[in-house]
């Protein structure tokens, strides 16, 4: 199994009626001097997920820095309070405001976020852009573009799956071992080697009284949003983004295999001249995933570019 250079620690923070779970890298000689630095994980992950990049961060990048990352609601170790049939993509961006005010009181921060991360990080730093200092996105794609139209057949799609949430049709599979835990990582991302994904399964997932592995992952994630995606409204909040921003893709154009010509990387590109200070970063041999893939590159990228004047 994969072992850890540089050990975390865990605490639990009340925080809108939920009991968020939150990672912690701290160094001894920490004063504040050092924005901290928030890491944002994707959908379907946890903070663990970010352990490899973390470990490929130079000693001297991480002298007097602190990193956080939290598992979002219904994600890993944090709950999700009352029992929820969807969850709304907002919540994700008050629960990222008020850790913040928790852990950077009054104190611009750097932002990293993966994927569905990513998303809200942009969201974020367009909502509240004096917060930012540095903005990261690491395959936040954003959604392909809606029309009015869609919006009868969507809220019928709601309407359905919440029932069919309601009647266990959308339940997480569970496993009977760690090692098939991992074997499942390893099939949906084939680059992640075996001991690095027998160190992830133990956090993305647990086992119950009788030995099955169950992710840790609310089945009520995979209730469709009601609300469609507004183009128009994404551009305006990418606009008022005020922080130097580097976007970093992988060589694997994971928008073509979702999207089926429905949402292509030209088109992303051109909702990313919206921000007013964008620059844009590939990683070859890397697929979505790329944080798993290529942890130096991303650790290397990160940190050449929170440093740059």
């Amino acid at each position: 199994m994969y072992t850890v250079q540089r050990p975390s620690r865990s605490e639990y923070l009340p925080l809108r009626g939920i009991e968020y779970h939150v990672r912690l890298w701290e160094p001894e000689n920490a004063d504040g001097a050092l924005a901290p630095l928030f890491l944002a994980h994707g959908w379907m992950d946890v903070a663990a997920s970010y352990q490899f990049v973390v470990d490929a961060f130079s000693a001297d990048f991480l002298a007097g820095r602190t990193i956080i990352a939290a598992d979002w609601r219904g994600f890993g170790l944090t709950k999700p309070g009352l029992r929820v049939d969807h969850y709304q993509f907002v919540d994700y961006l008050a629960d990222l405001d008020l850790l913040l005010d928790h852990y950077a009181p009054g104190q611009a921060v750097d932002l990293v976020g993966h994927s569905m991360g990513g998303n809200v990080a942009m969201l974020y730093a367009g909502a509240r852009p004096a917060r930012i200092r540095r903005l990261v996105n690491l395959e936040g794609f954003g959604l392909a573009a809606t029309t009015p139209g869609q919006a009868p057949a969507r809220y019928a799609q709601w309407l359905d799956e919440t029932r069919a949430l309601a009647r266990g049709e959308l339940d997480l599979k569970s496993y009977d071992s760690l090692e098939s835990v991992a074997q499942r990582l390893r099939k949906t991302n084939r680059r992640i080697d075996q001991d690095k994904a027998l160190w992830l399964a133990q956090h993305w997932a647990a086992p119950d009284a009788d030995g099955r592995w169950h992710i840790l992952g609310d089945a009520a994630h995979k209730v469709v949003n009601p609300h469609l995606f507004h183009v128009d409204e994404v551009l305006a909040l990418y606009g008022a983004i005020t922080a130097p921003t580097l976007a970093i893709e992988a060589s694997d154009d994971s928008l073509a295999q979702w999207n089926k010509g429905r949402y292509t990387l030209d088109e992303y590109h051109a909702r990313l001249q919206h921000v007013r200070d964008c620059r844009t970063a590939r990683i070859d041999d890397a697929g979505h995933m790329l944080h798993h893939d290529q942890p130096e590159v991303v650790a290397r990228l990160i940190e050449d570019f929170l440093r740059a004047p």
